[in-house]
């Protein structure tokens, strides 16, 4: 855990949100009593659920380093290499996922252990969709409309961290209005981060014609809709200057900022604060394109 944890490239960006949301809605009406066990207006709890919710996604994002031994080739590496690293990627994420369940349990609440059990399920479910269709050759021939790709955004990216800032409320005894505007901002906030993340390939100044894409992007998805499926088959080879100049990309830039308005809007029920701000600022830098 520390060696994950000490790394310069992890931003630890779901659990920062957690502690952010904790404070800018402060303590309930019914934890009033319970005010001396704050630290920084957060609750030790909340700080728990936080590390929890940054375990959880380092286990799946090692889990994912998982490499598939019948696609390697002989420049990859030697096969036994290769073997001994997926032992310890198995062996390490299932470690920090054990790690998290048990702390989960630590918290004694049984609400934010169905929140956050789900969440796991969620995330086993997106990624295993995920998985079964990057594997099939015909992949480029799925039907996939946007509302669909939604789904599965919401199941792999979103669903922790909406069901964090969730639980982080139900930590603090607030009301179930006040623990689904936190769910609400979650949600929306991480489809802005996944739909600002698709759109870098089609409006980064500078990318080049080669900059690697998927083609279960939402700009890709958005220029099929448009496009129809008999066009779009035919262009395949030239996707990338095909969803420049169609509409996938200003569609995509549009829901991207409208899923950041949506997150906004459940910020408004909050009282302004430093925290409030922050939460903010983070929609404001996944929907801000050149």
């Amino acid at each position: 855990r520390g060696f994950v944890y000490d790394s310069r490239n992890n931003l630890q960006m779901r659990g920062l949100v957690v502690l952010l949301i904790s404070k800018a809605a402060g303590p309930s009406t019914a934890e009033l009593s319970f005010q001396h066990n704050m630290v920084s207006g957060i609750y030790s709890s909340q700080r728990s659920l936080a590390e929890i919710t940054e375990l959880i996604h380092t286990a799946f994002l090692v889990h994912r380093g998982i490499v598939n031994i019948g696609e390697l080739k002989s420049c990859d590496g030697p096969l036994k290499d290769m073997q001994f690293g997926n032992k310890m990627a198995v062996l390490s994420g299932d470690f920090l996922l054990a790690n998290a369940c048990t702390s989960l349990a630590q918290l004694q609440n049984t609400k934010v252990v169905e929140l956050i059990s789900s969440a796991i399920g969620d995330l086993v479910q997106g990624i295993y969709y995920e998985n079964s269709k990057s594997s099939e050759e015909n992949c480029l021939t799925d039907d996939i409309g946007i509302s669909t790709w939604k789904e599965q955004v919401f199941l792999s990216h979103s669903a922790l961290l909406a069901k964090s800032c969730q639980a982080a409320m139900e930590l603090a005894k607030h009301t179930a209005e006040i623990q689904d505007t936190a769910f609400q901002y979650g949600k929306h906030m991480s489809m802005s981060h996944k739909l600002h993340s698709d759109l870098q390939p089609f409006v980064k100044e500078g990318s080049s014609d080669t900059m690697a894409f998927s083609l279960n992007s939402a700009p890709a998805v958005l220029h099929q809709e448009f496009l129809g499926r008999e066009a779009w088959i035919k262009q395949i080879r030239e996707l990338q200057e095909a969803i420049k100049a169609g509409k996938g990309v200003t569609s995509a830039i549009d829901l991207c900022r409208c899923h950041g308005n949506r997150a906004l809007a459940a910020l408004e029920r909050f009282p302004p604060s430093e925290a409030r701000a922050a939460l903010a600022n983070i929609v404001y830098a996944v929907t801000r394109f050149p």
